[in-house]
């Protein structure tokens, strides 16, 4: 009887070592979905200058899913391989510490039972992670920095200008490697302790949103319950981040949070995934006009490559939104901010990137514009905001 009773144990062992294995793929392969389609057709032209491009994204939440970043998957929209295929040469990984069950576009509640500690679990995160959001940040900038550490040729982290500068020699002198940063998707991530900051900016993040779908202790979110604009130790938190170099990103922020940064006028503002409410009117996107004041204070917008943002999610839709934003803010003001890996679906990867210059250049497009958008603005900006 022992001995069936041993048995019985392996078998639920390994059961459940299997489960811990699978589950994780299973769930991210809903999520992060790219729709089936046939290869596409891209013109020698827009191939060609695609290749010469310098290629920037400021947005995708790849860290947060249990997948080796470095080996090509075939589940999610980022891993490094797929990066170098689509000539990357900057990606943002924005890290995810909370997220809201019911999460949705209009309204959530702070107290909302949050999916993200759900997840660590099944993904097997080490205990520390578990009860606090900060620790889950620096475990998702400690798995970039070991894949920097374990294939340096192909990766290389950006904290400065000497950074950056040495990425883009490297990428003259025919290197593939792709420059990643490191950004939070809400400040709810500091775990209430302004403290905080420092300690993540010590960790390698440059740029940190705000909010994410729900209100925290900086003030409101665009998808809260309150509306409301910057707390007092919201207007702390900022002004830390700015006394350090932080970039500060407000692209689930409350209309009211915006006003508040905007009025304080001390640096550029980023809104590193959305779209333009006057080209698609819904709750994940801010006026037409908070949009023009962060441009004229020098801001710059990240158009994501999803429905809810752009109210559909063709390579020519995506263009379109571009356009509309370029032809509201300027073209110095407009980038790509994909959300990859952010429970998003799309009809292209990062490796198929060279569709939206093609697209652009059937839009009518000129070079110059398309060098812009496609990553020229993300480098100047990096350039004028990281440390140095």
């Amino acid at each position: 009887m022992i001995r069936g009773l041993v048995l019985l144990l392996l078998v639920l062992v390994l059961i459940g070592a299997g489960a811990i294995a699978l589950v994780p793929g299973q769930i991210e392969k809903g999520m992060n979905v790219v729709e089936p389609h046939q290869p596409y057709a891209i013109s020698p032209r827009a191939s060609a200058l695609h290749q010469q491009l310098v290629v920037g994204d400021w947005h995708a939440d790849s860290t947060l899913w249990k997948r080796d970043l470095l080996r090509r998957s075939d589940r999610g929209q980022v891993d490094i391989p797929r990066l170098q295929a689509g000539n990357v040469a900057l990606q943002m990984f924005t890290v995810v510490t909370k997220s809201p069950a019911g999460q949705n576009y209009e309204e959530n509640a702070t107290e909302a039972s949050d999916r993200i500690t759900l997840l660590a679990l099944a993904q097997t995160w080490p205990a520390r992670t578990w009860d606090s959001l900060t620790e889950r940040a620096l475990y998702q900038a400690g798995k970039l920095k070991d894949f920097e550490a374990r294939s340096p040729d192909d990766l290389q982290l950006v904290v400065n200008v000497d950074d950056l500068e040495r990425l883009m020699q490297r990428r003259s002198g025919g290197e593939r490697v792709v420059g990643g940063l490191l950004g939070t998707e809400g400040s709810h991530a500091l775990d209430g302790d302004l403290g905080n900051i420092q300690v993540l900016f010590d960790a390698g993040f440059r740029m940190m949103g705000l909010h994410h779908f729900f209100d925290n202790r900086l003030g409101g979110s665009l998808h809260g319950q309150s509306g409301d604009g910057l707390t007092d130790f919201g207007e702390r938190a900022v002004d830390e981040m700015l006394r350090l170099g932080v970039m500060i990103d407000v692209a689930h922020s409350a209309p009211a949070v915006v006003e508040d940064v905007l009025a304080r006028g001390e640096a550029p503002l980023i809104v590193s995934h959305t779209g333009f409410y006057g080209h698609c009117p819904g709750p994940r996107n801010i006026s037409d006009e908070l949009m023009k004041r962060i441009a004229a204070g020098g801001g710059i917008i990240g158009v994501g490559y999803w429905a809810g943002a752009i109210c559909s999610d063709s390579p020519a839709d995506i263009v379109a939104a571009i356009r509309y934003g370029i032809d509201l803010v300027g073209v110095d003001h407009v980038a790509l901010g994909s959300d990859f890996d952010g429970s998003v679906t799309t009809r292209f990867d990062t490796s198929e990137l060279a569709v939206l210059t093609d697209e652009m250049l059937k839009a009518g497009f000129s070079e110059q514009e398309i060098r812009k958008v496609m990553g020229g603005n993300m480098l100047r900006f990096l350039r004028d905001n990281l440390p140095r």
